[in-house]
């Protein structure tokens, strides 16, 4: 569980912290997404969204969009990953969801190493989202959003099975590929190796 320590306000005196993270990155398929949250306090529950299985996320998601101060998620679509590279399209996601908050914070605490183009403070914390709840939280919302995009993006093209792998390079998802050629929501730099 994540040290509700780690989530006060506490950083520079700040006014509002959000925590941003994203979900998606290593995909063959389907957008990037961010999201962005300030909490109004810690609770019990958050962690790093890939150790919590997709019920409890969704209950999460819940608790959270009900009780933040402010949260948003946002995208980045596969046309802009193939366009540049899928960290120019994380950080570009990431951007926009702190835009997209209703509440402006004065300092960002971003998951990982990297954070360009911001235009508030901001603060990488690596392994983020198992250590701070407003990055846990944000890092819930982002996934919980993506893989509802991916359910969506199953309809649209059943013969990929995108309900099953959410786009992630599994051996259905690449047999797939080779029995049906992409589709327009496969990045294609990511496709480069599948013969």
């Amino acid at each position: 569980m994540v040290s509700i320590m780690k989530c006060v306000c506490s950083i520079e005196n700040c006014a509002a912290v959000c925590g941003v993270d994203e979900a998606g990155r290593g995909p063959l398929a389907g957008p990037v997404y961010a999201a962005a949250v300030i909490l109004r306090a810690p609770f019990d529950g958050l962690d790093d969204s890939k150790k919590l299985s997709p019920r409890r996320r969704g209950l999460l998601y819940q608790v959270i969009t009900q009780n933040a101060a402010s949260y948003a998620v946002a995208s980045a679509s596969v046309d802009e990953i193939n366009g540049s590279d899928i960290l120019a399209a994380s950080q570009l996601a990431m951007r926009r969801a702190v835009n997209a908050l209703d509440i402006r914070p004065s300092l960002a605490l971003i998951d990982g190493g990297i954070a360009r183009g911001f235009d508030i403070n901001t603060k990488c914390v690596v392994g983020g989202d198992a250590k701070c709840a407003c990055i846990a939280a944000a890092s819930i919302l982002a996934k919980v959003s993506r893989d509802r995009r991916m359910f969506e993006l199953a309809t649209e093209y059943p013969q990929y099975a995108f309900e099953r792998h959410k786009g992630y390079g599994t051996k259905l998802h690449v047999e797939r590929i080779r029995e049906h050629g992409a589709c327009p929501e496969h990045r294609v730099k990511f496709l480069r190796n599948i013969g």
